[in-house]
């Protein structure tokens, strides 16, 4: 988990209660991984139903709303936990997914901003980022394509062209934050 993660795990309790709450986790990661969405939820809740604060398992839940779904129930727990931990990197990039998926780009755009603002380091979100970048262009060669006339040889006429080429290309999608991290690429 990233740096973050565990200074929040360090707030937990003392190491009894760690070792326990770090069985849950794996307990609640492995079922996600194994597609075992409901038994995931059931333990989330039962977690969560006394540990209510707990921002892992909360972004876990996330995760697995997410994972069946549940698109503004994601929204609304990673928002929520924006709020709480507003020191914690990885639901803001979860949340630049989940606007991304709605095509939502600046939402998308903001979010992610914010989760290399908290750790610049963070890899996928980076790559999530450059993903937004190249929607935000396509959206804005589309307009320009369509302000240009279809027969124009002119200068912006031809990057147009060749630029729209570029942009239809295949893209690597940003749509799984199952892996422990939170990281959203496949």
């Amino acid at each position: 988990m990233g740096t973050a993660w565990a200074q929040v795990a360090s707030m937990v309790g003392p190491e009894s209660t760690k070792i326990k709450i770090l069985d849950v986790y794996e307990t609640v990661n492995l079922n996600i991984q194994d597609g075992k969405l409901k038994e995931a939820s059931e333990l989330a809740n039962t977690h969560l139903a006394t540990q209510p604060r707990d921002p892992q398992m909360r972004f876990l839940k996330g995760v697995i709303q997410h994972s069946q779904g549940q698109i503004q129930d994601a929204t609304a727990t990673f928002t929520l936990l924006t709020q709480d931990y507003p020191e914690l990197p990885e639901p803001y990039n979860n949340l630049g997914v989940l606007w991304s998926a709605q095509n939502q780009p600046e939402k998308a755009r903001e979010a992610l901003e914010m989760a290399l603002r908290l750790y610049p380091d963070y890899a996928t979100a980076h790559e999530n980022l450059g993903l937004i970048y190249l929607m935000l262009a396509r959206q804005s060669y589309e307009k320009a394509r369509q302000l240009v006339p279809a027969d124009a040889a002119t200068p912006l006429g031809l990057k147009i062209d060749q630029l729209t080429l570029i942009l239809s290309q295949p893209q690597n999608k940003t749509s799984n934050p199952n892996s422990k991290t939170g990281q959203n690429r496949p």
